[in-house]
């Protein structure tokens, strides 16, 4: 008998209708004589209402009550689908986050996993349940209820399988496997059979919204597959794995659109050591994820320093860069939120010569300025303006061939 894990999004269970749906797919997996542990997100777009009616009340509520608010959405469905479950004939019980035992760090609103003790899961799978976990959350050791982070129930998932050692874990969402690119931008990207770890990591982190980064860094170091599929139709997905050899042979997997992230530029700094350093470690203690940094030495011993963050912690990096500005002797500094990073990713790109010059090729045919550059072993990533992003994206899909095979 193996114990699967399985994930179902927002859209998943969207309704009393797309409920009935995912339980009686989970049922049938029992019956086939797995164990099931369901990991669930809120339905549809429950947190962004709860998110909107927050700011009617608290146009800048604290983190603390907003994880309290928010964490309640995901045990609406839990519950549901339980109960669905039972309806159906099958012994289902559903837990929060806290209850499994899913032990975070202290940062509310993007948590981390530290720990999971899973002998709550284990008690109840024994006792013949299929156990439904609401994702997304857990507590602090100081018994604080926390949240993961958008798509933190991803992490939820994959975070379960490792700690039950299941024989793998599943992804069940709105699309039937990871694309070249988002079809919604790119109308004839490509469904993927198999990726590597590292390639989904870098487009989950990049832009692309099919799968949570940080849960694709946990199946990495643990080496747990992770299969992503259609919550209401049958097909093998998509197989994140370790890369193989065959995978080497494929130049770019994919490319991703992120239009997300404003950029920061702090002109005129003094070019001495530690200013960076400065700078960078309040950043990190305001809790600012910073993403592509550039700096650019001048001719009067000063420098440039830009550098993107999301836009939702854009108030907050903006509120540490003007503390810090006087102390770095900077001159000013400017914010754009107009922009679009776009990417390309693959495990060829260590084997093959020539990729970037190909990617700025396309963008130049298109009349596309460049802002910033990042590079990595299987990355390329770009800033250009923001109202041409997804004219930039479709460019390189084309350029590099990942679109449907023509027949």
């Amino acid at each position: 008998m193996s114990l699967i894990v399985q994930k179902y999004g927002g859209s998943s269970v969207g309704n009393v209708e797309r409920i009935q749906r995912v339980a009686s797919r989970v049922v049938k997996a029992k019956r086939q004589g797995n164990k099931l542990v369901v990991v669930v997100s809120a339905m549809g777009d429950m947190t962004d209402d709860l998110i909107s009616l927050s700011e009617k009340i608290n146009k800048k509520p604290s983190d603390r009550e907003m994880d309290m608010l928010l964490s309640t959405g995901e045990q609406v469905s839990m519950a549901l689908l339980a109960m669905a479950i039972q309806a159906l004939g099958e012994k289902a019980m559903s837990f929060t986050g806290p209850q499994v035992g899913i032990i975070t760090d202290k940062y509310h609103t993007k948590a981390r996993i530290l720990d999971i003790n899973a002998e709550r899961i284990q008690k109840s799978l024994r006792e013949g349940n299929i156990v439904i976990v609401a994702g997304f959350q857990g507590k602090t050791i100081s018994e604080e209820i926390t949240t993961l982070g958008r798509g933190g129930s991803d992490l939820t998932a994959v975070a379960l399988a490792k700690a039950l050692k299941a024989k793998y874990c599943e992804i069940f969402t709105d699309v039937d496997g990871i694309y070249t690119a988002d079809p919604r931008v790119v109308p004839d990207a490509r469904k993927i059979d198999q990726i590597s770890y590292d390639e989904i990591l870098e487009l989950a982190a990049l832009g692309a919204k099919v799968m949570h980064s940080r849960s694709v860094e946990v199946g990495k170091k643990f080496n747990i597959p992770i299969y992503v599929r259609h919550s209401e139709q049958e097909g093998a997905g998509t197989l994140i794995t370790k890369e193989t050899s065959r995978m080497e042979d494929i130049v770019v997997s994919g490319v991703a659109l992120a239009e997300d992230e404003a950029k920061i530029t702090i002109f005129g700094v003094a070019d001495k050591p530690g200013v960076a350093a400065q700078l960078f470690a309040k950043l990190g203690e305001g809790n600012v994820n910073v993403d592509m940094i550039i700096q650019n030495k001048t001719q009067t011993n000063t420098t440039d320093i830009s550098f993107t963050v999301f836009k939702n912690e854009l108030r907050r990096a903006m509120d540490v860069v003007n503390k810090i500005v006087k102390q770095l002797g900077a001159q000013s500094v400017t914010r754009d939120e107009d922009i679009a990073k776009l990417s390309i990713v693959g495990v060829g790109m260590k084997a093959h010569s020539g990729i970037a010059a190909r990617m700025f090729r396309a963008l130049a045919k298109k009349k596309i300025n460049i802002d910033m550059i990042s590079t990595s072993e299987i990355k390329i990533s770009c800033v250009v303006e923001g109202s041409k992003g997804k004219a930039a994206i479709r460019a390189i899909h084309q350029e590099f061939k990942l679109g449907k095979q023509r027949k």
